[in-house]
């Protein structure tokens, strides 16, 4: 392995790091999940109705936007906010470089940036009128561009000499991942090609850069689907309901790791194809987010401050 490698394996975070960093993920995605289904039940009548009945409403003068709970909602999304713009100012902030991973720092941002146009949903009683409106409509396409932005930084490294070590070391793998594939017997070569297909490079290079955008996602989106036809045509009709189709994990751990090497030389294959177009995408990507990103954040300054100076609360 080369110099470049080791350093980045040396830099990555241990095992009991990222086991911990997924759970409180994992808390944090359930307590809002908990806290959006909660009000959605507690204030479904409320929020469906009329605007002209509401005042009359006994649940009125809670959740109302100036209400109790309202309020209280209000000020969970302007700290999910201030939260989420802690990420870009770490890049400019050495002390707080110093604070944990990237890569956990940016699942955090994430997290809070999926979450929080639900929270200022429900503190806004879902009245997206005016100057309010325009600047929740903003904060959903970051959200939005986000969760795009996510999954593009997870395709591509971040340098361009990370990039071409990346090329040659996944190529590398993918190489190995084939003999395997090539040697194993528990998975018909047909069903293989039908995993492992991809267009030619020439064909990629003459795709738009939103075609391919597209594409890459369909594969993604499309490799469970396969993988559960490849286990399917190895189990029996018997394991292929307690499997839920295919979906779920068999106990023939020879297909299983049959299936691994498949699922991984795939993904690979389409990392290594698209590499060039997911640079662009990405880099197209921070003209569209960052911008979108700063109007959002004047926006809600500018309605926090006429909410204080009018005297909602």
């Amino acid at each position: 392995m080369s110099t470049h490698a080791t350093a980045a394996t040396a830099a990555m975070p241990a095992p009991d790091q990222e086991r911990g960093h997924r759970r409180r993920i994992i808390a944090g995605y359930f307590l809002f999940i908990t806290l959006i289904v909660a009000l959605a039940v507690h204030g479904f009548d409320y929020y469906t109705m009329d605007a002209t009945q509401r005042p009359f409403s006994p649940k009125h003068m809670a959740l109302k936007p100036s209400g109790a709970v309202g309020v209280k909602l209000g000020f969970l999304g302007l700290t999910m906010f201030l939260v989420i713009f802690l990420y870009p100012l770490r890049k400019r902030w050495g002390w707080l470089q110093r604070q944990g991973n990237s890569k956990h720092w940016l699942d955090f941002h994430v997290m809070l940036g999926i979450t929080a146009p639900f929270v200022i949903a429900f503190h806004s009683s879902f009245k997206f009128a005016g100057f309010a409106g325009m600047a929740f409509w903003i904060m959903v396409a970051v959200s939005l561009s986000g969760v795009i932005g996510r999954y593009l930084y997870s395709q591509i490294p971040r340098s361009l000499n990370a990039a071409e070590l990346s090329r040659k070391e996944s190529q590398d793998i993918q190489q190995q991942l084939a003999r395997e594939l090539t040697q194993q017997k528990i998975l018909p070569e047909s069903d293989l090609r039908s995993l492992l297909h991809l267009p030619s490079p020439e064909r990629v290079e003459r795709w738009s850069i939103l075609f391919a955008l597209v594409y890459m996602l369909a594969l993604d989106l499309s490799r469970p689907f396969r993988i559960a036809r490849l286990r399917r045509r190895a189990i029996s009709f018997g394991e292929i309901l307690l499997t839920m189709g295919g979906f779920m994990r068999t106990k023939h751990v020879a297909l299983e790791r049959a299936i691994a090497t498949a699922r991984e030389e795939a993904s690979l294959s389409k990392r290594i194809l698209f590499l060039s177009r997911s640079q662009q995408v990405f880099h197209l990507w921070h003209v569209v987010h960052k911008p979108f990103s700063y109007s959002f954040a004047l926006f809600a300054l500018i309605h926090i401050g006429v909410v204080m100076m009018m005297g909602f609360f």
